[in-house]
């Protein structure tokens, strides 16, 4: 989809009301609402919002979705009198590069009508440009190569659907669940799982089998081939056995562990460099594939990828197809602030925290 076009207030599936009711805010926003509104005040102000480094802006949609939906007040007979046309609104689009202290969004309009929204919309745009952030830097270390999103188990179910749809827009080929690909109409991808094997008596071409049989026509079927800790022996058994619906086979070694075609190597060298998924590793795997005769057959690697470990595996050559990475996308912070910069049309900036006009923002309709 273009970019250029934001993501409707509804896809995010905002709870409204309890964002409305201040239920997701820092209190002292909540307080100061209320006080100026008992206080018949009502403060034309611009709004400022800015990161504090270099990055990818993710969640800048939801941000807006945030305003569009919630801004406003209760409107004395147990109702919301929605406060978006009210507003003027100018931002930037999902994905665009940032440099550290430029803005991103301008809210001009009366500071009653969105104060208790500051909380939500800074944490929108801190989670989502953090991820994309994130994964753009892996995409860029894999050269190209496709990378699997794979960070689900590490964080709270709730935060699947934004988190996957960063991923998608700095350029993850796949996630994991249904409910990341949910934005954009997608499916989650996986591999044949460790405990599926283990299900199947610790037999992995049995399981590889079983898998085929059910969703071969459905998916590319890609297996683990470590649950023994022999992925050459376990690779080529299960290319033996499924042949051309084999579409690849993912390397997820322990990284406490030196595979079992490592071990020689190991011993006479040392561990230091073994353990785990390494270069070597994945030589000796698509060696393996090539002399029987499975060149189709791709490799995806996962397990403690980071960007700087992609990195290396591009400068030595190893010849992996596809790059699983999980928790590492979601390490780090990407904080924004949001500053009252103009009072009735007047400067009003704390020290510091002056107006910065940005001509890349955009009004928002």
């Amino acid at each position: 989809m273009d970019l250029r076009e934001r993501l409707a207030p509804e896809t995010f599936r905002l709870p409204v009301q309890k964002v409305r009711d201040s239920w997701y805010s820092d209190s002292y926003f909540a307080l100061t609402k209320e006080l100026l509104e008992a206080e018949g005040r009502s403060p034309a102000v611009t709004m400022q919002v800015f990161a504090k480094k270099r990055g990818l802006l993710g969640g800048i949609d939801e941000a807006v979705a945030v305003l569009k939906l919630c801004a406003g007040r209760p409107d004395g007979s147990g109702g919301w009198e929605n406060g978006w046309d009210r507003l003027r609104v100018s931002a930037l689009h999902e994905g665009d590069e940032i440099e550290p202290d430029e803005t991103v969004m301008l809210i001009e309009g009366d500071y009653t009508l969105f104060a208790h929204l500051e909380t939500v919309y800074l944490g929108t745009l801190a989670r989502r440009s953090l991820v994309m952030t994130n994964v753009r830097r892996v995409v860029e270390a894999g050269g190209g190569k496709p990378i699997l999103f794979f960070p689900a188990r590490h964080d709270h179910w709730l935060v699947q659907t934004g988190d996957g749809w960063a991923a998608h827009v700095a350029g993850a080929i796949g996630v994991s669940t249904d409910a990341q690909a949910s934005w954009w109409g997608g499916r989650g991808v996986g591999t044949i799982p460790h405990s599926l094997i283990a299900s199947y008596g610790g037999d992995t071409v049995a399981a590889a089998r079983a898998f085929c049989r059910r969703f071969g026509e459905e998916v590319n079927v890609v297996s683990l081939v470590d649950f023994h800790n022999d992925s050459v022996a376990d690779a080529i058994a299960v290319a033996d056995a499924i042949g051309k619906e084999l579409w690849g086979v993912r390397l997820d070694t322990s990284e406490r562990l030196v595979d079992r075609s490592l071990a020689a190597a190991a011993r006479e060298h040392g561990e230091d460099g073994l353990r785990g998924v390494n270069v070597e590793l994945v030589r000796r795997v698509r060696e393996a594939l090539d002399d029987a005769g499975h060149g189709h057959v791709k490799i995806v690697v996962s397990g403690g990828f980071t960007a700087e470990k992609i990195e290396g595996f591009e400068e030595a050559g190893a010849p992996v197809d596809s790059y699983g990475v999980g928790s590492a996308l979601l390490r780090g912070s990407f904080d924004f602030t949001a500053d009252i910069v103009c009072l009735e049309g007047e400067p009003a900036a704390k020290v510091g925290r002056e107006l910065r006009p940005n001509p890349r923002l955009r009004p928002v309709a």
